[in-house]
């Protein structure tokens, strides 16, 4: 399968210019605005290998940097500036492949930003929010507190997580993908941690793992209206 990678640059209003990735293989169906996690940017390798696996499976992504990552600052941006830079991504991977359906989301951060992002103001053609391990609270300090906002999505969202996530402790996050009624999907990747990798003892390997996320990303997407 032929894939078309452009590098290319998304203009923040206000905020300022960051770099960003379209890769797009020929026989596409949709695409994914897929926002990075708090410490490692678009190009990072396990952002790489969710493109390209991706796109072996007929899916578009639209990567970019939230701007801290741009300009190598070691802080997260405050959420207005990361809800901004979503918009954009949006907008820029809307312009870019206007025949799409558009899902938005991301690993970690990104995938939470993104829902905060909707649940303000909805993000204009995006159909549906797909998060690659929602953080549900800090690593050991278990808590509901960010899921407050989800109650106002009002389009489908598929929660991807691994049962070993020290960042998404299960039995906090079922109830919340409960309570949020037949708009929300909840995929367990057995074994899986923050980053889908798994133990040895598992008997599988992380990129099988991975292989099964990437499956379930994409069939989800093929659902949606």
């Amino acid at each position: 399968m032929a894939v078309k990678t452009q590098e290319l640059k998304l203009d923040i209003k206000r905020i300022g210019a960051v770099s960003a990735i379209l890769m797009q293989p020929d026989h596409v169906r949709a695409c994914y605005v897929l926002a990075h996690g708090a410490g490692a940017g678009m190009r990072h390798a396990s952002m790489e290998k969710i493109a390209e696996g991706l796109a072996e499976r007929g899916i578009a992504t639209f990567r970019f940097n939230f701007p801290y990552m741009e300009n190598k600052q070691g802080r997260p941006d405050q959420p207005a500036v990361a809800h901004a830079a979503i918009r954009a991504a949006v907008e820029e991977a809307a312009r870019l492949c206007p025949e799409l359906k558009l899902v938005a989301g991301g690993k970690s951060f990104g995938g939470r930003m993104t829902s905060q992002a909707q649940s303000k103001a909805a993000l204009p053609g995006v159909k549906g929010l797909a998060f690659l391990a929602f953080p549900l609270h800090a690593d050991k300090k278990p808590s509901t507190e960010r899921a407050e906002h989800l109650g106002g999505v009002t389009i489908p969202m598929l929660f991807l997580q691994g049962t070993r996530d020290g960042l998404a402790d299960l039995g906090l996050l079922k109830p919340v993908v409960a309570a949020l009624g037949t708009k929300a999907t909840l995929h367990e990747i057995e074994g899986g941690d923050h980053s889908f990798a798994v133990l040895k003892k598992s008997g599988r390997t992380n990129d099988e793992a991975l292989a099964e996320v990437l499956d379930t990303l994409a069939a989800w997407m093929d659902g949606l209206a």
